[in-house]
């Protein structure tokens, strides 16, 4: 039997996994503060803006061109007011979670298949010394 077949052990755990994830009470909150941006348009407007904008002043920037103060006032100024909507602030809440869920369970399973067991909690903090390119050093 192969890791992948359908009945494998590594195959049952991960749904199980994944029943755990989407059976808890603050990711199904998380989900729902997703939907209630998605279904808000100003919500959605706001930060499509801010977040245009942002990234006009980051090009700038990185092409060497002073960014004049009243851009800068104007950014932030946008940028305020979007975390002030509680649509847009839960939803940014619940995407860096989501997010930092994703980029944790994705460095269990790495750093898993990179040494072949299941990884200490001094393996997996970015202060372990390694670094952290699947380089194979002992850190």
């Amino acid at each position: 039997m192969t890791l992948l077949a359908e009945k494998s052990p590594v195959l049952e755990k991960t749904r199980e996994l994944c029943a755990a994830i989407a059976g808890d009470a603050r990711f199904v909150q998380l989900q729902k503060d997703v939907e209630r941006f998605l279904e808000d348009d100003s919500a959605r407007l706001m930060y499509q803006t801010v977040h245009e904008r942002g990234e006009e002043l980051h090009q700038k920037q990185h092409a060497g061109i002073k960014l004049a103060p009243s851009e800068i006032k104007e950014f932030e100024s946008a940028r305020d007011e979007l975390l002030r909507n509680d649509v847009a602030s839960a939803f940014l809440d619940a995407q860096g979670e989501l997010e930092a869920l994703q980029r944790t369970i994705a460095k269990y399973i790495t750093t898993t298949l990179e040494i072949g067991r299941v990884p200490t909690e001094a393996e997996l903090s970015d202060e372990g010394g390694c670094c952290g390119g699947g380089c194979g050093c002992s850190h």
